[in-house]
């Protein structure tokens, strides 16, 4: 089954969603991205105990922060699923992609490209 998601996706691979920590979700924001999304193990089902856990803190963390900077908590969000939802992480890379499109593009980007200009 070949199945395919957005093409403006990057996908970064790591062995646990445990080692995301909150500076690689900030810096993402500070580089240009306009929304992030950390894909981790279903909850209770981490091969390395507490990693989807503490990714999810990690993510409320930056939620928080994004959204007093006047970002948008919601451009960064947290899925646990199997790795055998393939179908169902295409769905969520579409959603994602929709609702960060409907945002606009990041706001830390838009100032850059204004003071280049």
């Amino acid at each position: 089954m070949r199945l395919s998601y957005p093409s403006n996706i990057k996908i970064i691979f790591i062995p646990c969603t445990g080692k995301v920590d909150l500076i690689h979700l900030l810096r993402a924001f500070e580089k240009g991205a306009d929304g992030v999304y950390v894909a981790g193990c279903l909850e209770g089902e981490c091969h390395y105990n507490r990693g989807n856990i503490r990714a999810r803190k990690r993510v409320e963390q930056a939620q928080e922060i994004l959204e007093s900077v006047g970002i948008g908590g919601e451009r960064v969000q947290m899925y646990n699923l199997s790795s055998s939802e393939a179908p169902r992480f295409v769905q969520i890379a579409k959603e994602m992609t929709e609702k960060i499109a409907a945002l606009g593009p990041n706001p830390i980007k838009l100032a850059s490209d204004r003071k280049a200009a």
